[in-house]
């Protein structure tokens, strides 16, 4: 079997493609049976975000697999492929496995260590869980990799450096400010970064937002969004005298603070001013650094602290991308083995079937044997056949992961005359699992395992 991926994300398609190619919500069961339900394909799993959407496949050939996974999207979506494949990325086994981990991460995101995508692939897969339309190899790959996911997050500073100017302004508030809770932000312009701030602002404590406007209803439109107070242009010196938090973002020409507007405000303040100019041009005149209890912070200088950590998450990520190199060897090892699994199954059982016949002539030969020596006969006998299997199940393991694995497994199910037990495996699992789709393998050879 095979692990493919067939997708694009926000570096390779355009936004108009993404929201074409945008599986919504509700309907995403459905999709995952319609994909599971094409030909080829044994397990899938769907990611879909506003900056990828990616077809997690397992399949028995990777030719059909990708074919119908394409064909697929052509249906779902009533887009002819020609207007899609070319933005696509084909992703086969250890790659495919490799960029999961590295997603996850937040390696593969528009910004460097987001966590969001974590929570978005988790989801992913417990829909396609309750869909029905995972199995065993997904089912140990997505949980290998929310859990590496989530070691990243923990053990790393990878997503605590803030990388965006807006939030760059928030770390700067914090080093004046032991906590939001009781401060007031104040919005000169109602733009979308100035909005964007003052969200970061709001959502990290701050109870209070005044914003100000010279379009007057735009100033109560983002008003509304953080429960604040929209104020007339006209108020501003009177807001001054208010705010702990300034948040600049016109598109006048001039200066609109000046010290010669802020030095009186000063007067009636008890505690510190904190401007954040993120116009271009300025809104605040430099000279306002001047002031007593005045910091002042220009777009420059968030720049600086977002260039600076975007740094230290690429230092957090080489250690990262370590770690997935070694999930990716350790996930690698398991499916290699995952083929002897039931062969290694059969061999037991009919090893213990030898043993437990064994038993039943001794006993018969011996009618007189206490329970006692009976419990010691059975003791002994299981230890030595446990000891006899010991070694051709370590090299069946071993050969599993070699590159003539399927002549290796085909050849274990001859030496050992396994044919029979695994046909009566078959036989008991397709009783117990009537209702289970039969596109998934059954135990006929060890082929079925260890294709790759």
């Amino acid at each position: 079997m095979h692990i493919l991926i067939v997708g694009f994300n926000h570096k390779t398609a355009p936004v108009e493609l993404r929201e074409k190619l945008s599986f919504s919500t509700d309907r995403l069961q459905m999709a995952l049976r319609n994909l599971r339900d094409m030909k080829s394909i044994l397990e899938c799993v769907i990611v879909s975000t506003c900056n990828r959407m990616e077809l997690y496949v397992v399949c028995d050939q990777l030719h059909t697999g990708e074919y119908y996974s394409k064909s697929f999207l052509e249906s779902w979506f009533r887009i002819p492929k020609e207007e899609f494949t070319d933005y696509l990325y084909v992703k086969q086994n250890q790659e495919a496995v490799r960029h999961l981990f590295t997603v996850v991460c937040g390696l593969d995101s528009l910004v460097l260590g987001e966590t969001q995508i974590l929570g978005q692939v988790k989801s992913a897969f417990l829909t396609a869980q309750s869909a029905g339309t995972t199995g065993t190899i997904f089912n140990m790959l997505f949980r290998q990799a929310v859990t590496l996911g989530k070691r990243v997050h923990s053990e790393t500073e990878i997503g605590q450096n803030a990388v965006s100017v807006s939030y760059a302004a928030v770390e700067l508030g914090k080093q004046m400010f032991d906590t939001f809770a009781d401060k007031t932000v104040m919005l000169i312009g109602a733009g979308k970064m100035s909005e964007l701030t003052a969200k970061h602002f709001y959502s990290t404590g701050a109870t209070r937002v005044l914003v100000l406007n010279r379009t007057f209803a735009r100033a109560e439109e983002v008003a509304a969004r953080f429960k604040g107070e929209a104020r007339p242009w006209e108020e501003l010196g009177k807001c001054l005298q208010e705010a702990d938090i300034v948040v600049s973002s016109t598109g006048s020409s001039r200066p609109i603070l000046t010290p010669e507007l802020v030095e009186p405000v000063l007067r009636y303040r008890r505690s510190p001013l904190f401007l954040i100019d993120i116009a271009v041009p300025r809104d605040i005149d430099p000279a306002v650094h001047q002031l007593d209890q005045v910091f002042l912070y220009d777009i420059d200088d968030l720049h600086g602290i977002v260039d600076a950590n975007m740094s230290l998450r690429e230092q957090e990520a080489e250690k990262v991308r370590v770690w997935i190199g070694e999930e990716t060897d350790e996930f690698g090892e398991w499916l290699n083995t995952l083929g002897v699994v039931p062969l290694i199954s059969a061999l037991r059982d009919k090893a213990l079937g030898v043993q437990e016949e064994t038993m039943a002539r001794i006993e018969r030969k011996l009618p007189d044997l206490t329970e006692q020596q009976k419990r010691v006969l059975r003791k002994q006998t299981k230890s030595i056949v446990n000891q006899l299997l010991r070694d051709p199940i370590v090299r069946i393991k071993e050969l599993a992961a070699s590159s003539g694995k399927e002549e290796a497994l085909d050849m274990f199910v001859h030496l050992f005359a396994l044919e029979g037990q695994i046909k009566a495996k078959e036989q008991e699992k397709e009783k117990q699992e009537v209702s289970v789709d039969m596109k998934q393998p059954a135990f006929v050879s060890g082929k079925a395992f260890i294709r790759s």
